[in-house]
């Protein structure tokens, strides 16, 4: 039976977030959002999967994209992401291969494991932002969505 998902309480304190401005706040949220998703994933799997090596397994997902294309669409420097897909080769959870005509680039996609292990994690976070749901309520989700979604013309 996997253990209980850390709630949004875990979030940092709310007198705390008074005195924050937007920037802050944002940054807030997500530092803390990631820390319960990290914590939810170690109590349910024997396999660590770092913060950076999530955001690059999302966009391989589904796809088989070339490294150099990984490179410019994940803010991560290109020997971080080389060493980050390394780790990923070396847990399982992506195989490198060349691209067909082309000694230069190389493709990757994940393996089986790292689709089960992708999809679990997108569990998690459903879990998770149903439970914020539950905090804030579904319209203001949706609201919050929606600005975050918003163009700021920046």
């Amino acid at each position: 039976m996997a253990k209980k998902m850390i709630g949004v309480n875990r979030l940092a304190p709310y007198v705390e977030l008074q005195s924050l401005d937007l920037i802050d706040l944002l940054s807030e949220r997500q530092i803390s959002t990631l820390k319960i998703l990290e914590h939810a994933w170690n109590e349910t799997s024997e396999i660590h999967i770092s913060n950076s090596e999530w955001h690059i397994m999302a966009r391989i997902y589904k796809k088989q994209p070339t490294i150099a294309y990984v490179t410019k669409n994940v803010d991560i420097s290109r020997q971080a992401i080389h060493k980050f897909i390394k780790n990923l080769a070396a847990k399982g959870l992506v195989e490198v291969q060349n691209v067909e005509n082309n000694k230069k680039e190389k493709c990757i996609r994940l393996t089986a494991l790292g689709e089960q292990c992708y999809e679990k994690h997108e569990g998690l976070k459903g879990q998770l932002e149903n439970k914020i749901i539950e905090k804030i309520g579904a319209d203001q989700m949706k609201i919050l969505k929606d600005l975050l979604k918003a163009d700021w013309g920046t």
